[in-house]
């Protein structure tokens, strides 16, 4: 049995607390603020991000991140992916340097574009971040939690690291994959939420099952153009990480990022969409900008990206803009 820190107390860091606690590690789970350690520690329940599921015995809260580190055997990331860096960059002195990293945060860097593997070359020794893999797959955490069944991929350049991290998380309700191409990875898991919002403007729009349909498969196209120009394996993007994750993100009701994008379609404002989500982040929201830019960088055309960049960023008529896509000059599949 390991000693596992999950960083992140939100809906997926607590899901994941309770998996790993109920497969027999011994977990210490870091919340950003003290109070909410405070609660999560007294109540055993995550009432804000994560009601109805009591953290196990072997689950210890923390808010500090020194003591979270510690002496860890594997390191679950699950903050927001804007928060890495702020986060783990002071707290990399602290730990131990055969700790094995396993992000689980879903997301790109606003200004540098960098996916989250190279936000960890940045800021952890050298080995640690050589070592690091990669967590990425179609999972909602209140069926973690539930220990409903699921399969997942993990991502690392290390095999054996990699190889040791699938047998240390996996149960027989939690399945793990394992593959070497990271880039593919965590594009498949960062830019699928931008097509998770279109699916739900669309949605919001009463647009359909067709314009759904067709959305999930027209968005996956773009993914993959975006990360094979990124250099990762097409044949990725057909696995959980892409089309696993995408269906599931476009279609689960409880899935955020098609909350926004019901609400847009609504008629909503995205100030009013963010009050009614009561502190629970969207990762799209921000990836859509920095998708936008990431597909003019590589230079690969990503037009449900860039109507969504429209529609988010600028205040753009959602039924209107999304109408766009359908007015495109016509072509092949092949080449569209």
């Amino acid at each position: 049995m390991a000693d596992i820190a999950v960083i992140g107390a939100g809906s997926y860091g607590t899901c994941l607390a309770i998996l790993a606690a109920n497969a027999g590690h011994d977990v210490t789970l870091w919340a950003r603020e003290q109070e909410v350690a405070d609660q999560l520690e007294r109540e055993r329940t995550n009432a804000k991000y994560l009601p109805g599921y009591t953290l196990p015995a072997r689950v210890k809260v923390t808010h500090d991140l020194p003591r979270a580190l510690a002496n860890k055997e594997i390191v679950l990331g699950v903050t927001p992916s804007h928060a890495i860096a702020s986060v783990f960059e002071p707290a990399a002195q602290h730990l131990d340097p055969d700790t094995i990293i396993v992000n689980a945060s879903k997301g790109l860097e606003e200004n540098t574009l960098d996916t989250i593997d190279r936000i960890y070359t940045r800021i952890f020794p050298a080995r640690i971040a050589q070592r690091a893999t990669f967590l990425s797959g179609p999972t909602f955490a209140t069926e973690i939690a539930a220990g409903m069944p699921a399969a997942i991929v993990l991502a690392g350049r290390d095999a054996d690291t990699c190889a040791h991290a699938q047998r240390t998380l996996s149960n027989d309700r939690f399945r793990i994959y394992t593959t070497d191409d990271v880039t593919g990875v965590l594009l498949g898991g960062a830019l699928k939420n931008v097509i998770a919002i279109a699916a739900g403007v669309s949605d919001g729009l009463a647009f359909g099952s067709n314009a759904r349909a067709a959305l999930i498969t027209r968005g996956l196209a773009e993914i993959t153009r975006v990360g094979v120009a990124m250099g990762a394996h097409a044949q990725t993007f057909a696995g959980l990480s892409g089309m696993g994750d995408l269906v599931l993100t476009c279609s689960g009701d409880t899935s955020r990022n098609r909350r926004v994008g019901l609400g847009l379609g609504q008629g909503k404002s995205m100030d009013e969409i963010q009050r009614d989500m009561k502190g629970m982040v969207a990762e799209g929201v921000k990836t859509t900008k920095v998708a936008h830019e990431l597909a003019a960088k590589v230079g690969v055309p990503a037009p449900i990206t860039e109507v969504m960049f429209h529609i988010i960023h600028r205040g753009a008529p959602a039924r209107d803009t999304m109408t766009r896509l359908m007015s495109r000059a016509l072509r092949t599949e092949r080449d569209a």
